[in-house]
């Protein structure tokens, strides 16, 4: 293996990713795992992380699950510790898990606010928590939060997404700085509009999509394995002196009017 490969391998790393037995989060592992990494499926539908993981296993990868909710900060402590106790240290976590309602702000359920608070933003503070003592520690480990490209732009009707998701780069901010003395790399990655199932909506708008295309330098929706190249490289040695950075891969639309 040449030394610029090297850089991104991940063999011999185990990596959780909330949220991935679908979209982002499924593609995310996959593309780690592919990079040589054990990776943990989460989410709370145990058939869905079931099928998830045994998909990944076909693929000849290692792939392990656990079940827990990424909201509930006990079942978070549990999980982490059972994950370390029978499969081995957690190097990588990735907070992917959350959620989209698209309400005129004016008529916003506030029960759904709160949700989407816990979901987005709560998340990544149980279980980066969590996961984070463990490698302080060791003196060594990698975060990544899934941020957004609402996290620098607002849309109508998604006001209350927008507030969570510029509350993960700056939470990844403040993990960088409280961490970044003891070893630990936090970053965030921010996709911008990619055909996901969150975005099923979106894509089948025709209208929608055609201003998308124009309003975005590349012209089109991303695809999710180019979500891939950013995880990798912010899992790995190659980004031993990158913290606390948002990295927006966005097709170009955060860079123009």
């Amino acid at each position: 293996m040449s030394a610029n490969n090297a850089l991104f391998d991940l063999t011999g790393k185990r990596a959780l990713i909330t949220g991935s037995s679908q979209g982002i989060g499924f593609t995310l592992a996959g593309g780690l795992a592919d990079a040589g990494a054990t990776v943990v499926i989460n989410g709370r539908n145990e058939e869905k992380v079931k099928e998830a993981q045994e998909a990944l296993e076909k693929q000849g990868y290692t792939a392990e699950f656990s079940i827990f909710d990424v909201t509930d900060h006990a079942a978070v402590s549990k999980a982490v510790a059972g994950i370390e106790a029978s499969h081995g240290q957690i190097d990588i976590l990735i907070n992917n898990a959350g959620m989209q309602h698209r309400t005129p702000l004016e008529d916003f359920d506030p029960e759904i606010f709160n949700q989407m608070l816990q979901t987005n933003v709560a998340s990544v503070f149980n279980v980066g928590q969590q996961v984070a003592r463990n490698m302080i520690s060791r003196g060594q480990g990698k975060i990544i939060n899934i941020a957004s490209v609402q996290t620098a732009l607002a849309r109508p009707g998604i006001a209350p997404y927008t507030c969570t998701k510029g509350a993960v780069a700056n939470l990844t901010k403040g993990m960088a700085t409280d961490w970044a003395p003891h070893g630990l790399q936090v970053n965030a990655i921010a996709p911008g509009y990619f055909d996901t199932p969150l975005n099923a909506a979106l894509v089948a708008d025709k209208d929608f999509s055609q201003w998308l295309e124009k309003r975005t330098p590349c012209g089109r929706w991303g695809q999710l394995p180019e979500l891939v190249g950013a995880a990798v490289f912010l899992s790995s040695n190659a980004s031993s002196f990158v913290n606390g950075h948002t990295l927006y891969v966005d097709g170009g639309i955060t860079a123009c009017l």
